[in-house]
């Protein structure tokens, strides 16, 4: 398969739909080929082919980001195919909590499946593409987080699972930028703000506005930043 004019192998966790499609969407208006990784390789398939009707470059493979083995086998796939992945989003996360989870009332088992999902499933995915990247010398890796991480915007109790997590998504994002900043790779984290998908539908921010710092973050040019959190493409305290 054609990996898209400017050459650049993008894999997508989450991508079937939502955000990831449309950061998917975005890179495909730019030449990058699109992996849309999903637990179901038949419903990423299904949105690939959709972005190919409108001329992009794009495939599926199946991952869960719950399953390391999943996601060594998804990066070896996506490898083996193209010879190459030039970038990471992580983008596939859950929201299990909300007003009714209280800090000091926890269901450990809420947070242990969210913190698998949003922070240990980005992690093993940034730890497998990045040989790779290493190899050559470039590398983008955009972890998707969200307001509800920042710390200096805090000041309520609610959903404490998905807050703590993607604060430690953040963390990720740092300590990562510092250790690779000298090999060509760039990471940042992004938010996408309060916008309009099959998990927030009450949500008025167009899914287009939301997909647009992760995109710009996934092409920067090398002298771009690292180790920052922004969001509409600037940064945001945390």
């Amino acid at each position: 398969m054609d990996i898209g004019p400017n050459g650049r192998v993008a894999l997508i966790t989450g991508g079937n739909r939502g955000i990831g499609l449309e950061i998917a969407r975005q890179l495909g208006l730019r030449g990058y080929h699109t992996v849309l990784a999903a637990r179901s390789e038949a419903k990423g398939e299904r949105s690939a082919r959709d972005l190919r009707k409108l001329g992009h470059s794009s495939s599926a493979v199946a991952l869960d980001v719950a399953d390391h083995a999943s996601i060594e086998r998804a990066v070896s796939d996506t490898v083996g195919a193209f010879g190459r992945v030039d970038v990471l989003i992580n983008n596939a996360g859950i929201a299990l909590d909300g007003g009714d989870h209280r800090p000091s009332d926890p269901d450990f088992d809420r947070i242990l499946t969210t913190l698998n999902t949003n922070l240990l499933g980005a992690w093993a995915c940034a730890r497998s593409v990045l040989p790779h990247m290493r190899a050559a010398k470039y590398g983008r890796i955009v972890n998707v987080s969200s307001n509800m991480a920042s710390l200096a915007l805090t000041s309520d109790a609610e959903s404490p699972a998905y807050r703590i997590s993607k604060a430690a998504l953040n963390m990720l994002t740092v300590v990562l930028a510092a250790e690779v900043r000298e090999e060509g790779i760039l990471v940042n984290a992004a938010s996408p703000g309060y916008t309009r998908t099959d998990m927030s539908p009450k949500a008025t921010r167009p899914v287009e506005a939301g997909a647009d710092t992760p995109t710009w973050l996934a092409t920067l040019p090398p002298d771009g930043p690292t180790g920052g959190f922004f969001y509409e493409r600037s940064p945001l305290p945390w």
